[in-house]
Protein backbone atom coordinates (compact mmCIF):
# COMPACT_ATOMS: atom_id res chain seq x y z
CA UNK A 1 0.00 0.00 0.00
CA UNK A 2 1.25 3.17 -0.82
CA UNK A 3 0.70 6.87 -1.37
CA UNK A 4 2.90 9.30 -3.88
CA UNK A 5 1.66 12.78 -3.97
CA UNK A 6 2.78 14.86 -6.95
CA UNK A 7 1.80 18.53 -8.11
CA UNK A 8 2.14 20.31 -11.93
CA UNK A 9 1.10 23.68 -13.76
CA UNK A 10 0.12 23.68 -17.18
CA UNK A 11 0.28 26.66 -19.25
CA UNK A 12 -1.53 27.21 -22.67
CA UNK A 13 -2.32 30.51 -24.27
CA UNK A 14 -5.63 30.23 -26.74
CA UNK A 15 -5.96 33.31 -29.42
CA UNK A 16 -9.16 33.22 -28.58
CA UNK A 17 -10.68 35.32 -25.20
CA UNK A 18 -11.05 34.08 -21.63
CA UNK A 19 -15.55 34.03 -21.74
CA UNK A 20 -14.93 31.82 -24.90
CA UNK A 21 -12.21 29.34 -23.11
CA UNK A 22 -15.02 29.46 -20.02
CA UNK A 23 -17.69 28.43 -21.75
CA UNK A 24 -16.17 25.62 -23.33
CA UNK A 25 -15.74 24.19 -19.83
CA UNK A 26 -19.56 25.23 -19.20
CA UNK A 27 -21.32 24.13 -22.06
CA UNK A 28 -21.98 20.14 -21.59
CA UNK A 29 -22.19 19.90 -24.82
CA UNK A 30 -18.87 21.17 -25.98
CA UNK A 31 -16.96 19.70 -23.13
CA UNK A 32 -18.11 16.59 -23.98
CA UNK A 33 -15.96 17.14 -27.30
CA UNK A 34 -13.05 17.79 -26.21
CA UNK A 35 -12.93 16.46 -22.75
CA UNK A 36 -15.38 13.63 -22.62
CA UNK A 37 -14.26 10.72 -24.38
CA UNK A 38 -15.44 7.31 -23.54
CA UNK A 39 -18.15 5.34 -22.44
CA UNK A 40 -19.88 8.70 -21.07
CA UNK A 41 -19.69 12.47 -19.95
CA UNK A 42 -22.32 14.01 -17.37
CA UNK A 43 -21.81 17.58 -16.57
CA UNK A 44 -23.46 20.04 -14.22
CA UNK A 45 -21.64 22.90 -14.63
CA UNK A 46 -22.19 24.62 -11.12
CA UNK A 47 -20.49 25.03 -7.68
CA UNK A 48 -21.52 21.99 -5.70
CA UNK A 49 -22.09 20.25 -9.38
CA UNK A 50 -20.67 16.97 -10.78
CA UNK A 51 -18.88 15.40 -13.66
CA UNK A 52 -19.02 12.17 -14.75
CA UNK A 53 -17.16 10.80 -17.29
CA UNK A 54 -16.94 6.70 -17.93
CA UNK A 55 -14.57 4.49 -20.19
CA UNK A 56 -12.63 1.29 -20.24
CA UNK A 57 -8.81 0.79 -18.41
CA UNK A 58 -6.58 -0.99 -21.06
CA UNK A 59 -7.42 -3.99 -19.42
CA UNK A 60 -11.19 -3.53 -19.50
CA UNK A 61 -12.25 -2.87 -16.49
CA UNK A 62 -14.88 -0.10 -16.13
CA UNK A 63 -12.88 3.06 -15.57
CA UNK A 64 -14.47 6.57 -13.73
CA UNK A 65 -14.02 9.67 -12.99
CA UNK A 66 -16.01 12.03 -10.86
CA UNK A 67 -15.63 15.16 -10.26
CA UNK A 68 -17.34 18.10 -8.02
CA UNK A 69 -16.67 21.73 -8.44
CA UNK A 70 -16.04 23.94 -5.29
CA UNK A 71 -15.26 27.74 -6.38
CA UNK A 72 -16.24 28.86 -10.19
CA UNK A 73 -15.85 32.47 -11.45
CA UNK A 74 -17.04 33.28 -14.28
CA UNK A 75 -14.32 33.94 -17.47
CA UNK A 76 -11.66 34.07 -14.65
CA UNK A 77 -11.09 31.04 -12.49
CA UNK A 78 -12.70 27.41 -11.68
CA UNK A 79 -11.61 24.59 -8.85
CA UNK A 80 -12.53 21.01 -8.56
CA UNK A 81 -12.18 18.17 -7.09
CA UNK A 82 -11.55 14.74 -8.91
CA UNK A 83 -11.70 11.06 -8.43
CA UNK A 84 -10.58 8.39 -10.26
CA UNK A 85 -10.95 4.75 -10.44
CA UNK A 86 -10.68 1.54 -11.98
CA UNK A 87 -12.63 -1.00 -11.65
CA UNK A 88 -13.81 -0.51 -7.62
CA UNK A 89 -10.86 0.37 -6.75
CA UNK A 90 -9.92 4.14 -5.58
CA UNK A 91 -6.63 5.13 -7.96
CA UNK A 92 -6.63 9.11 -7.30
CA UNK A 93 -7.71 11.72 -5.26
CA UNK A 94 -7.02 15.31 -7.33
CA UNK A 95 -7.66 18.99 -6.82
CA UNK A 96 -7.15 21.25 -9.98
CA UNK A 97 -7.80 24.88 -10.43
CA UNK A 98 -8.03 26.14 -13.79
CA UNK A 99 -7.03 29.91 -14.37
CA UNK A 100 -7.83 32.14 -17.12
CA UNK A 101 -5.64 35.19 -17.65
CA UNK A 102 -6.54 37.76 -20.50
CA UNK A 103 -2.93 37.70 -22.83
CA UNK A 104 -3.67 40.56 -25.57
CA UNK A 105 -6.66 39.22 -27.58
CA UNK A 106 -6.40 35.75 -26.24
CA UNK A 107 -5.82 34.11 -22.62
CA UNK A 108 -3.58 32.66 -21.35
CA UNK A 109 -4.75 29.13 -19.06
CA UNK A 110 -2.91 28.31 -16.03
CA UNK A 111 -4.14 24.64 -14.96
CA UNK A 112 -2.68 23.04 -11.50
CA UNK A 113 -3.55 19.87 -10.45
CA UNK A 114 -2.33 18.45 -6.64
CA UNK A 115 -2.57 14.59 -6.78
CA UNK A 116 -2.67 11.94 -4.60
CA UNK A 117 -1.77 8.37 -6.07
CA UNK A 118 -2.84 5.30 -4.40
CA UNK A 119 -1.21 1.98 -4.50
CA UNK A 120 0.89 2.68 -8.12
CA UNK A 121 -2.52 2.44 -9.70
CA UNK A 122 -1.54 5.23 -12.25
CA UNK A 123 1.51 7.40 -12.44
CA UNK A 124 2.43 11.37 -11.79
CA UNK A 125 3.82 11.40 -15.52
CA UNK A 126 0.63 9.50 -17.11
CA UNK A 127 -1.35 12.14 -15.60
CA UNK A 128 0.52 15.10 -16.36
CA UNK A 129 0.44 13.89 -19.91
CA UNK A 130 -3.50 13.08 -20.37
CA UNK A 131 -4.01 16.73 -18.96
CA UNK A 132 -2.08 18.09 -21.61
CA UNK A 133 -3.64 15.96 -24.32
CA UNK A 134 -6.68 17.34 -23.58
CA UNK A 135 -5.43 20.61 -22.92
CA UNK A 136 -4.56 20.31 -26.76
CA UNK A 137 -7.90 19.06 -27.73
CA UNK A 138 -9.25 22.02 -25.85
CA UNK A 139 -7.38 23.92 -28.19
CA UNK A 140 -8.62 22.52 -31.17
CA UNK A 141 -12.38 22.82 -29.93
CA UNK A 142 -11.47 26.80 -29.53
CA UNK A 143 -10.03 26.98 -33.34
CA UNK A 144 -13.44 25.13 -34.38
CA UNK A 145 -11.54 22.17 -35.02
CA UNK A 146 -13.49 19.25 -33.24
CA UNK A 147 -16.82 20.67 -34.14
CA UNK A 148 -16.11 21.81 -37.31
CA UNK A 149 -16.76 25.58 -38.87
CA UNK A 150 -18.55 27.48 -36.19
CA UNK A 151 -17.45 31.06 -36.94
CA UNK A 152 -17.43 31.22 -33.10
CA UNK A 153 -13.69 30.69 -32.94
CA UNK A 154 -10.87 32.69 -34.23
CA UNK A 155 -7.22 30.85 -34.66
Amino acid sequence: MTVLHSTFTLERTYPVPPGQVFAAWADPATKARWFGAGEGHELDFRVGGRELTRGRTPDGKPLAAASTYHDIVRDERIVYTTTLTGGDVLATVSTTTVELVPDGEGTRLVLTEQDTFLDGAEEPAWREQGTGDWLAKLGKELAGGLSGPSGSAEG
